[in-house]
Parts: structure tokens; C-alpha cells; sequence
């Protein structure tokens, strides 16, 4: 197999202040991405000696941690193999992992005498879990939540196996040792993982074009959202009223005083206020349904 490393003089990148073995220049590598897992451990030994003795920001400096990040992204591809299958593009859990396999190489210590490979596969492992955390539920949970659900699918399934049946709250709480009302609440939270489009197809026929729809089984009409939406078209429409016509609009409608006596208050006979009242309510009437236009 054809090496990776070229020790020529052209590809090593001198090192900087330092003596000894933290001194001597760092190989060249063409192809680090290919070198194969057992070679990369030996390599980012001497990488990561050279690094701590780097300036950060120097070109010495970026090219020993490119070079380490690309030597162990085998570290990467193994970690993200073991969330295969879970329905998330591969491409987008690597990419998630290379973060924690930045973190790691920027935070591992050669002094810990520790090898590189099992202090970085828990900062990978964390970054993927954390974004199957925070981005596949369908709706947002507490984290609290979203770990109580994984917990309780744990107990049921033993629970279920032991008992032969569904097991009950009650029993649920008494293995996890936890209250029954939070059962409940992570068996709430748990509906959020998973959502369905209202226009998903269901079994049997449909009231009219002959295929169910979610929708047509589920929601109703919200009255009260259409008394807000018309609050706030109204508003302006009231603002643009003159002082007396929103008064008389107040008696009558959120007072409820007769015609008779907003007449009394307004020194004007009965017929006048009705005849009022049917002028600013058409005004409202036409603003409303947008007939004013800009005049």
C-alpha cells in the first residue's frame, strides 16, 4: 500500500521554539483522511506533542491540527455507524460528530497519558446524541422530558415482557421509582417525537372523494380565532371614527343602553341615535369587507 507520509524535505513543516522530540519537524502528509487507523494513533501522538508546543495561529500550528482532525475522522465514521438506520441522513450525523472530534483534539492533553481514541469517542458519541436531541423531535420537550421518555420505552418493554401485558402507570412509576403523575407527563411528552401531515392517508373511504385524510377526523373550527382576527381589522377602522360616533358605538354596544336613552344623554330624539347607528355601522360594515378603499 502506497504511504501517506513523504518525508521529503518540501513536505515538513518545520516546528518552532522547543528542543528535543517536541522540537524535531512534523512529517508531511498528502493524504491524511487515508491513512489507515493504527498508523493515525502512532502519527497524532507526534502531532499532538508538536501542537502543545505550537502558537496557536501560526501556519505550523493549523497544519498539525487540520492534520490531526483529518488522521481521525475513522473516529467519526465508526461512532455514527452505530446511529444507522435511525432515518437521519449518515452525511449530516458525520457532520454532527466532526464537531465533537474538533472539541476533543482542542481540549485533549498528552500529560493525561490517555490514548487520543477513548477520550474522543465520548465528546463524538455526545454531539451526535445531543442533535438526535434536539432536532427529531417533531415538537420542542424538555430535556428532562425527552430522557424520562427514553427511560420509560425501557421500563415498558420490560414490564411487558415480564407481565405478558400492557403495564399500568402504577407499575411503570414503581419500577422507575419515580411519581405516577410524571409517567404520565413523559407518556404526553412522548407524543411529541412523532408527528403526521393532516393530509396523511388513512384506511377505509374518505366522506367524499373516497380517501380519509388525518384532517378530516381531527380539529374543529376555532371561533375564537375569528373574533380576534376581526378585533384587529376593527380597531383601525374604530380609531377613524369621530369622538361622538365612537361614544354612541360604547352606550349601545358595550353598555347596552337603549336608543332611548343614548337619545337622553345626547339631547337628540330616538330616531336621530338609530339613524346614527346605522351610519357608523355601515361605515364599519364597508371598512371591514375592504369597500372603503383609499377614500
Amino acid at each position: 500500500m502506497q504511504t501517506a507520509v513523504n518525508r521529503s524535505e518540501a513536505e515538513v513543516v518545520e516546528g518552532g521554539a522547543g528542543a528535543g522530540r517536541d522540537s524535531a519537524p512534523l512529517p508531511g502528509i498528502e493524504a491524511p483522511r487515508s491513512i489507515a487507523p493504527r498508523d493515525a494513533r502512532e502519527l497524532s501522538r507526534q502531532f499532538f506533542q508538536r501542537l502543545a508546543v505550537l502558537e496557536e495561529g501560526t501556519h505550523e500550528y493549523q497544519y498539525a491540527r487540520n492534520t490531526l482532525i483529518e488522521m481521525n475522522m475513522s473516529l467519526v465514521r465508526f461512532a455514527a455507524g452505530r446511529f444507522r438506520g435511525r432515518g437521519d441522513d449518515m452525511e449530516d450525523i458525520v457532520q454532527t460528530g466532526m464537531i465533537g472530534l474538533i472539541k476533543a483534539i482542542d481540549r485533549f492533553e498528552v500529560a493525561r497519558e490517555v490514548e487520543f481514541t477513548s477520550f474522543a469517542l465520548p465528546y463524538i458519541v455526545g454531539e451526535i446524541k445531543r442533535f438526535f436531541r434536539d432536532t427529531t423531535w417533531a415538537v420542542h420537550v424538555p430535556r428532562r422530558l425527552q430522557e424520562l421518555r427514553v427511560e420509560l420505552a425501557k421500563a415498558r418493554d420490560e414490564l411487558a415482557s415480564r407481565l405478558d401485558r400492557e403495564p399500568t402507570v402504577a407499575e411503570l412509576a414503581t419500577l422507575m421509582n419515580i411519581a405516577e403523575s410524571q409517567v404520565v407527563e413523559a407518556q404526553i411528552a412522548a407524543n411529541g417525537y412523532n408527528s403526521s401531515s393532516l393530509d396523511a392517508a388513512l384506511t377505509g373511504d374518505g366522506p367524499e372523494n373516497g380517501e380519509a385524510v388525518l384532517a378530516d377526523f381531527i380539529g374543529v373550527e376555532e371561533e375564537g380565532l375569528r373574533l380576534v382576527e376581526d378585533y384587529h381589522s376593527l380597531a383601525p377602522l374604530m380609531a377613524e371614527l369621530s369622538e361622538r360616533d365612537r361614544q354612541i358605538i360604547h352606550m349601545r354596544f358595550v353598555e347596552e343602553a337603549t336608543q332611548a336613552e343614548i337619545g337622553e344623554r345626547l339631547g337628540c330624539s330616538q330616531m336621530h341615535v338609530s339613524r346614527l347607528i346605522k351610519r357608523i355601522i355601515a361605515r364599519l360594515r364597508q371598512g371591514m369587507l375592504g369597500e372603503l378603499g383609499c377614500a
